[in-house]
């Protein structure tokens, strides 16, 4: 077992296992994480000793609450070169999960957000429990659904993914496997046993992705309801609209207490967030994972130069009031102008893989 920082890694059998391991933080990550992430997943790829990763969050509240946004707005404001750092590594890690070429199990147990998302979604095998609350909030810090958003979210059915990412709406089990950013459920009580498994699997007699899917599914279960099927019609409808203001319109033209409710929550949302990820959301029907990934690392650092980001950082978790004053303030305040700069490439800063 080696420990780097708060992330630890073991070998049991062909298994490997990666522990987020911050607990109080609930598990969110760190750019030494990250950077302890990457090399040990390129050596298990190479290590034909090595079947399957699985990955998952220390304690009973959190697979991985996200990335560890406070550091980067403290670098932000003190010109540290951590507000490129960060994204640079997390999304050369958030790839190398992509390509990984061999099974990857994340087991999505308890709060999963944001870069908690990006670490898991990624993967071959993505576990929820009755645990599991997932969402991609960023739009309500002032930033836009990064970690991939711009590759996965597109390519969920019909407009959930533009629904997801406008309005930050929280997942249980049962509708994270409904859009499909989960593929199993297992109740939290059966994961010492899936555990358990995979460390004293046999993987002699059948290709890697057999042995996990039926290491799974000894322990999986039904997964339950959640709403969003029975409002699938309404979102498909109403956020096929060609701008952040028509979806809004169209919500408030819906009978019932639900649209309103939708349409409330986006209200509260960055106004540049919105237009910008309504933007990118639209181009990412088109790209590839590599250029989804340069487009949001270029999105990233505009978000960085501006300034919501820095308030919805100090109105959720510095000061705490809740009370984030947007600038602008309004959407038709945001132009079109403003939402192409922040697609702007970067030059020699672009982001490249190897």
């Amino acid at each position: 077992m080696t420990a780097v920082e708060d992330i630890i890694f073991q070998e049991r059998g062909g298994t490997a296992f990666i522990t987020l391991n911050r607990p109080k933080a609930l598990n969110a990550l760190t750019l030494a994480m990250i950077r302890a992430m990457m090399p040990q997943l390129q050596a298990w790829a190479d290590d034909p000793a090595i079947k399957a990763v699985v990955v998952e969050g220390a304690g009973d509240r959190a697979f991985c609450a996200g990335g560890d946004v406070r550091a980067v707005y403290e670098a932000g404001r003190n010109g540290d070169g951590l507000t490129d750092a960060f994204f640079r590594n997390e999304y050369s890690l958030n790839r190398m999960i992509h390509v990984f070429p061999k099974p990857y199990v994340a087991i999505v147990d308890g709060v999963t957000m944001g870069g908690g998302v990006g670490l898991s979604v990624h993967g071959s095998h993505r576990i929820a429990t009755e645990r599991t609350l997932l969402a991609m909030p960023e739009t309500g810090i002032g930033l836009f659904p990064d970690v991939g958003g711009t590759y996965f979210l597109p390519r969920l059915p019909g407009r959930l993914g533009l629904f997801l990412a406008l309005t930050g709406w929280r997942l249980g089990s049962g509708d994270a496997f409904y859009c499909g950013l989960a593929t199993d459920y297992v109740a939290s009580d059966a994961i010492p046993r899936l555990i358990e498994a995979f460390g004293a699997a046999d993987w002699s007699g059948a290709e890697p992705d057999a042995v996990v899917d039926a290491i799974i599914g000894g322990v999986t279960a039904q997964p339950p309801s959640g709403e969003l099927d029975r409002h699938r019609a309404m979102i498909d409808r109403c956020f096929a609209a060609a701008s952040v203001e028509g979806i809004l319109e169209a919500l408030d033209g819906e009978a019932g207490d639900w649209a309103a409710k939708v349409a409330a929550t986006i209200r509260k949302k960055s106004p540049t967030s919105l237009k910008v990820t309504f933007a990118q959301v639209a181009k990412g029907t088109s790209l590839d994972f590599d250029a989804a990934m340069l487009e949001e690392f270029r999105l990233s650092q505009a978000f960085m130069a501006g300034a919501d980001f820095y308030e919805g950082i100090r109105a959720l978790l510095i000061d705490k009031d809740q009370q984030p004053n947007w600038d602008p303030g309004t959407l038709a305040s945001v132009t079109p102008e403003m939402v192409a700069a922040h697609f702007r490439p970067l030059g020699d800063r672009d982001l490249t893989f190897p």
